[in-house]
């Protein structure tokens, strides 16, 4: 059966995490995605020309001879598609982007404003090319407004928009970045919505159009109740760490295992009523101190928040933190155990759902990853392939599907206009 969006082609310039995530959901659900980089600048994802110990992770901790071509996640981010590399700063290159976009349907970039208009290659340009082509540009800030000209990263993105002012055990302790990176997946998967309302207009009205998304603004959707409780009753959400404005005890535990990071051990519990404050007390065994007054009522307990999750931590520091959860769901209160990376992969919940799936690199073999991220019963999506090595579709792209001879490839790697080794300088930022 034909994948979702199987006949759709997208020329995917996207760098680091954003765009290729973009990208990379695109082409799970069947996108034809190829990949644009150039011998002279690659996406920094790869990691280094020359690996260094402890900056990046590759298959079996090997970096191999040709590391930028084995980094675990540049692989995760771009399966599925196709790769090609076309030195855009070059006349010739871009008479031969012209011809590939004419046939393409999606433009996607994540590069800073004016980028692919220095190329000779913004919106205004290839639409005298392909009248109906959708383009989507994801800078940092927008391609307008006083900061469009900021550089971005999804790390920087979270002080931006709000989020980090939210981030925090206490509003004493400061705000915290949370770990995560938000603003790159966030943008990425908001872009891939956006994507697909642009395909569906176009295949109401034949137009295409140019979507110009703030990584900012994408990710400040994160935190909509603040922004509206401040918009309609001007008042400004303060930190409380893992607590709840309305739900007690609500937080994360530590349990039996290891005394400091990596080997300790969490579970993350929340109550949401007076009667499952009663089967959380059940559960625990109804300790004397569950019998308090002071935790009687939920507004008693978040008054006393403080004191309750001390207590509620010595009984979860008793037990592993895959019994408590067990206990807990059994008892009918929502808990989870917090997961190291390694209990992930083993985890039957997610082996049963078939999360984890198997592809194969050109370069490593086979691998296993996460799977894409959602079930279609009608049409099953797949990985197909792994994230594709610097160039590795050039024969395909410029000879099948543009139909230049083996001697016009030959020639423009001679002129190093595509390639598949980089030059001194490629991992470096455009």
């Amino acid at each position: 059966m034909k994948l979702p969006l199987e006949g759709i082609r997208v020329l995917d310039h996207g760098m680091i995490w954003a765009g290729p995530w973009l990208g990379k959901l695109l082409a799970d659900f069947g996108a034809e995605v190829i990949k644009v980089e150039s011998i002279q600048v690659f996406d920094m994802s790869r990691g280094p020309i020359v690996a260094i110990p402890g900056v990046a992770i590759y298959p079996g901790g090997d970096p191999g001879e040709k590391s930028y071509n084995r980094r675990a996640v540049f692989h995760y981010w771009n399966q599925n598609k196709y790769g090609i590399t076309l030195d855009l700063t070059r006349p010739r290159a871009v008479d031969i982007y012209q011809r590939l976009a004419k046939i393409s349907d999606v433009v996607t970039e994540n590069f800073p404003p004016g980028v692919m208009r220095k190329f000779g290659l913004d919106y205004p340009a290839l639409r005298e090319v392909k009248p109906d082509i959708i383009m989507l540009s994801m800078p940092g800030y927008g391609a307008s407004g006083p900061e469009k000209d900021y550089r971005a990263f999804g790390m920087s993105q979270e002080q931006m928009c709000g989020i980090a002012a939210l981030t925090g055990y206490s509003q004493e302790a400061g705000p915290m970045k949370s770990g995560m990176d938000y603003g790159d997946p966030t943008a990425g998967a908001f872009a891939a919505g956006l994507i697909m309302a642009a395909l569906h207009y176009r295949r109401r009205t034949g137009k295409g159009q140019w979507i110009d998304v703030s990584q900012s603004e994408a990710t400040s959707l994160l935190i909509g109740e603040a922004l509206m409780d401040y918009t309609m009753n001007r008042r400004i959400w303060q930190r409380m760490g893992n607590r709840h404005p309305s739900m007690a005890p609500h937080g994360c535990y530590r349990c039996r295992g290891g005394e400091q990071p990596p080997d300790d051990r969490w579970v993350v519990i929340a109550v949401s009523s007076d009667e499952e404050w009663q089967n959380l007390c059940s559960a625990m065994g109804n300790p004397t101190w569950a019998k308090d007054e002071r935790f009687a009522t939920t507004l008693g307990r978040l008054k006393n928040c403080e004191e309750l999750d001390r207590l509620i931590e010595g009984w979860t520091i008793q037990h592993d933190h895959y019994e408590v959860m067990q206990i807990l769901q059994r008892a009918g209160v929502a808990a989870g155990a917090v997961l190291s990376g390694q209990e992930i992969v083993e985890d039957t919940h997610l082996k049963e759902r078939g999360f984890f799936q198997t592809g194969t690199h050109s370069e490593v073999g086979k691998v296993t990853h996460p799977g894409p991220i959602a079930r279609l019963s009608k049409t099953p999506v797949t990985i197909r392939n792994l994230a594709p090595a610097l160039g590795e579709h050039n024969e395909y792209v410029f000879g099948e599907l543009l139909g230049m001879s083996r001697e016009e490839m030959s020639a423009l790697e001679r002129e190093q206009i595509i390639g598949a080794a980089p030059l001194p300088g490629a991992d470096r930022l455009y």
